[in-house]
């Protein structure tokens, strides 16, 4: 029953620590306005037109997001070639 219950706080503890969360970064923002100073941002869309559809009746507006960075591609490896040959 003992070793039952530390295999299973073992398994639980590797879960716990093996998933990693990471934010999400996509390419377009949403503007909320609200009165004084009190709107907010939604930074959650991937097209302009996705974040529109939200944002229409609303009062806000659209923008690029200035903290969005692209993952990385699986683009193959360049071959270097000299610029002037020997």
């Amino acid at each position: 029953m003992r070793i039952l219950l530390l295999l299973l706080g073992a398994y639980a503890a590797a879960v716990a620590v093996g998933t990693r969360a990471e934010a999400q970064n996509y390419p377009w923002c949403a503007i909320y306005s609200g009165g004084a100073a009190s709107g907010g941002t939604n930074c959650g869309f991937i097209t302009f037109q996705q974040c529109m559809e939200t944002a229409r009746g609303l009062g806000s507006l659209c923008q690029p997001n200035t903290q969005y960075q692209p993952a990385a591609g699986p683009y193959p490896p360049r071959k270097l070639r000299a610029r002037y040959p020997y």
